[in-house]
Formats: structure tokens, C-alpha cells, sequence
């Protein structure tokens, strides 16, 4: 997928605000060298703990990251989506160290490990602490549709970790995200009506964004076999209506007998099962949105057995296509 490249910046009032020094921030440069772990962290669990970082009752709030200080090895349990404003910062989640660059999302769930090295004063990010329940709303905007996003928060929601227990985001070029992220941001530090509302739709919005550019979702260094997982999704993506595992193995450089093998261990489905998840996936939106003929949608997805198709389909869904269709 081809993405217009664009010189985004934050709206200066924004940034100005984030950039303001904090009472926290302002002890650091008083003479503190480590973090304040009552401000953070459960003497119980040992953890970062949302009872700390919220108020009651709240599902979501937005703090700006502190700076020149380190933020040693912990975990959270909650879901926690930093997005860098200005600058960067720089983490280890897990064993892997990655930079956050200006304009890029990283989303950890609650079992990650993450240190956080000192940030300069120019380096502006945001943390969004986030209860799994939150994401309620997101996904019932994202639909059955599969992919990596929503398996993410599908496991964030049963408090389980996902492969390497986060999602990094290199979008900063592209202007519907970051106009939905300043949105959010602005939601957050404004006193509006509605602010929870608005929140949701505009989370719900801002991943329906991010699952369309899953070709700049990064698996993190040192994982090789994360990222070609997400190769391999991308590839069926964006040829399922004529992928061959085949062309597949060409392109990775690799025996397709291996391929084949590895795609099951890796993922517990085989590439024919992916396949058709994805195409059956098709089908169904087209089914839901347009006029087509069923042999016509059968065709776009890459079916040209019409009777294969709508077996398969029924086997599936337990339902016709057109049943399917008259449903919805």
C-alpha cells in the first residue's frame, strides 16, 4: 500500500501545552535521580497499576511521559499506547530495544516489560492508560474482520500477550492518523462535553485507521520469525483472491515445504486455512455493502468453483450466501 508522504507537525498550541514542566518533572531537575514508585507502582503486585493512575471509574486517561528520569524494568496491568509528539524516546520491551519516533504509536499490552531511558526536554510524548474494557467500542467498529490489530486487543481483553506484547506503528506520514491522534490528544487535555463518547469513536476511528496500514506495523528487532509471520499476512492481505504459497516461498526466499510448515507452527492454522479466512472475510463485506451477484463475489475473491465456494461458505457460517446477505 502506497502512502502520500506528508510534513505533519502538531498543532503549536498543543505541543506547547504538553510541553509544559510538571511538578513531577520538576523535582527530577530539583535533584531526585529515580522515579517516584508510589506515583506508579502497587507495593502488592509490583506492578504499574491503573488504581494509581486513574480515577475511579475511569476506563482511559492521557498523562504527557515524564522526562530526564530512567523507568526501570516493569510491567503494567493495563494497556498502555505512548505516542511520540516531538522528539524521541527510547524503550527495551522485553528483550528488544526499539526508538519511538516523532508521529509513531507504540501499543504494549499488560504483560510486556518495558524500561524507558531519559527523554530530553524537547522529547514529547503522551501515555494513554488504558483498561481492556475500553477497547469494547473499538472493536465492535472493526468488525470480524481478522487481523493483527484485533487479535491484539482480542488478547488484551483476555489478559494474555500477543507475540512479542506490542505493536509499533512507523506512521507519522500518514494525515488521517495523525489528525485522529491530535484529535484524541486535544479530547483529553480540553474540557468538552461528551469527552467519553467522543473518546471512544475517535479510538474505534484511529484503529479502523492503523488495520488499513498494517504494511507499517513493526514486529520489533530480533524477532524473525514475528516479522515474517506479519510478511506473510500482509502478502494474503493483499493477494488473497490469487496468493499461492508458492510465489510466497519465492519471495521469502525459503522451501515451500519449509514454508509450510512454519506458517502452522507459527500461527496453528495452515497458509489454505488463512487463505480462506481471509477470503471468506471478503465475501461477507461484500455481501454486507453491495448490490454484487453471489457470483460475482465469488469470482473477486478468488473462487472460480462456484459450488466449492458455496460449500465452503456454508460450512463456515452455517448459513447461504444469500441467507447470509438477507441477515445482515
Amino acid at each position: 500500500m502506497l502512502s502520500a508522504k506528508y510534513n505533519i507537525t502538531m498543532n503549536k498550541d498543543l505541543l506547547d501545552k504538553l510541553s509544559e514542566i510538571t511538578p513531577e518533572e520538576q523535582d527530577i531537575l530539583s535533584g531526585r535521580t529515580e522515579i517516584d514508585t508510589r506515583l506508579y507502582m502497587s507495593e502488592e503486585s509490583g506492578k504499574f497499576d491503573s488504581a494509581l493512575l486513574l480515577e475511579q471509574g475511569r476506563l482511559i486517561t492521557l498523562r504527557p511521559h515524564t522526562r530526564f528520569v530512567h523507568f526501570p524494568r516493569h510491567t503494567h496491568n493495563y494497556v498502555e499506547m505512548i505516542y511520540m509528539c516531538q522528539g524521541q524516546t527510547r524503550h527495551k520491551i522485553n528483550e528488544s530495544e526499539i526508538i519511538l519516533n516523532e508521529g509513531e504509536i507504540l501499543l504494549l499490552s499488560q504483560n510486556a516489560t518495558q524500561e524507558i531511558y531519559p527523554a530530553d526536554i524537547d522529547d514529547i510524548a503522551v501515555n494513554f492508560i488504558i483498561l481492556p474494557q475500553f477497547f469494547d467500542t473499538t472493536l465492535q467498529l472493526m468488525g470480524e474482520d481478522k487481523n493483527q490489530i484485533r487479535d491484539f486487543l482480542i488478547d488484551c481483553l483476555r489478559g494474555e500477550m500477543s507475540g512479542t506484547g506490542y505493536l509499533l506503528f512507523k506512521i507519522s506520514d500518514i494525515l488521517p492518523i495523525q489528525n485522529l491522534m491530535e484529535n484524541l490528544i486535544w479530547s483529553f487535555i480540553s474540557a468538552q462535553s461528551n469527552k467519553r463518547s467522543i473518546n471512544q469513536l475517535t479510538m474505534g476511528l484511529l484503529f479502523l485507521q492503523l488495520a488499513n496500514h498494517t504494511d507499517n506495523l513493526y514486529a520489533g528487532p530480533g524477532d524473525e520469525r514475528q516479522q515474517m509471520m506479519l510478511t506473510i499476512l500482509r502478502y494474503i492481505e493483499q493477494h488473497y483472491y490469487d496468493a499461492e504459497l508458492r510465489v510466497l516461498a519465492d519471495e521469502l526466499h525459503c522451501d515451500v515445504s519449509w514454508l509450510s510448515r512454519e506458517i502452522k507452527k507459527q500461527s496453528g492454522r495452515t497458509f489454505t486455512e488463512l487463505l480462506q479466512d481471509r477470503c471468506m472475510e471478503q465475501a461477507c463485506f461484500l455481501l454486507r455493502t453491495t448490490q454484487l451477484k453471489v457470483s460475482e463475489i465469488c469470482q473477486d475473491v478468488g473462487y472460480k468453483n462456484f459450488s466449492y465456494f458455496h460449500r465452503l461458505f456454508l460450512a463456515r457460517y452455517g448459513m447461504t450466501p444469500k441467507k447470509y446477505r438477507d441477515c445482515k
